[in-house]
């Protein structure tokens, strides 16, 4: 095991019934950094997400994380990591503090480290006393910033952000972001992130793959992509290589 690369992937396949997901994919990403994956809808970068995170089994080829099998050895691998899907909820009777709360037991048995743990995650949160409502009275943006500090609050080796900022408004978007390059830098955290939003991922990402049709069509980090396709901003470098794919 190296301990400088969080993510090893190597010809992965992943094909449903008749449509192939992901092709020939390969990904390396170095511990530490800030990872963006993007591309158009369909194009595999959810699939790709969550066979990392060991919620699908590949069809062909091999990924590790930290040295370990996503297949072989799921269980040791979902100690390192969370996951934040794009379309993830919380238990709507529970209230906020009351979700987090519940949320620390299921890897933090010591009751005065899950006191720590649910703080720092009401800090993230920056719902104040909001949290003491019940998660079925909140906005989209509201559950969102909840379900961004649950996956931030244990500080994970490795966070796999689905649209992290999915529903949030432009105020609490900088927040969130914020945040992410916070841990990254006090913790030594490697995150994978997939998003639409450009102007998060030239925030962001140390790097960044374009995927198009099941494979990376492009990678480099957000600077190097606009110079190598003489575009003023990602979101245009993306759409040229995208075209040409």
């Amino acid at each position: 095991m190296d301990p400088r690369i969080a993510i090893e992937v190597k010809n992965l396949g992943k094909v449903f019934g008749d449509i192939r997901a992901l092709d020939e994919f390969q990904l390396q990403i170095r511990t530490g950094e800030i990872y963006g994956l993007i591309g158009p809808n369909g194009a595999g970068k959810t699939t790709a997400l969550r066979i990392l995170a060991t919620l699908l089994l590949p069809t062909s080829g091999t990924a590790t994380v930290f040295g370990l099998n996503v297949v072989d050895e799921a269980a040791e691998v979902r100690k390192h990591l969370t996951y934040l899907p794009e379309e993830a909820g919380a238990y709507k009777n529970l209230s906020g503090h009351e979700y987090l709360e519940f949320m620390t037991k299921f890897t933090i048995r010591n009751p005065a480290e899950r006191k720590e743990v649910v703080e720092a995650a009401a800090k993230i949160s920056g719902l104040g006393d909001r949290l003491r409502d019940k998660v079925k009275a909140y906005s989209k943006g509201m559950k969102r910033r909840l379900l961004v500090a649950r996956t931030l609050m244990t500080r994970p080796k490795l966070a796999i952000l689905d649209e992290p900022t999915s529903g949030l408004d432009v105020l609490h978007s900088v927040h969130v972001r914020g945040l992410i390059k916070e841990y990254v830098q006090r913790h030594g955290v490697t995150v994978l992130l997939s998003s639409h939003n450009m102007l998060e991922v030239e925030y962001l990402c140390d790097r960044v793959a374009l995927i198009n049709q099941g494979r990376i069509v492009a990678e480099g980090s957000p600077s190097e992509l606009k110079t190598r396709y003489n575009a003023p901003n990602l979101e245009e470098a993306f759409a040229k290589v995208v075209s040409v794919a």
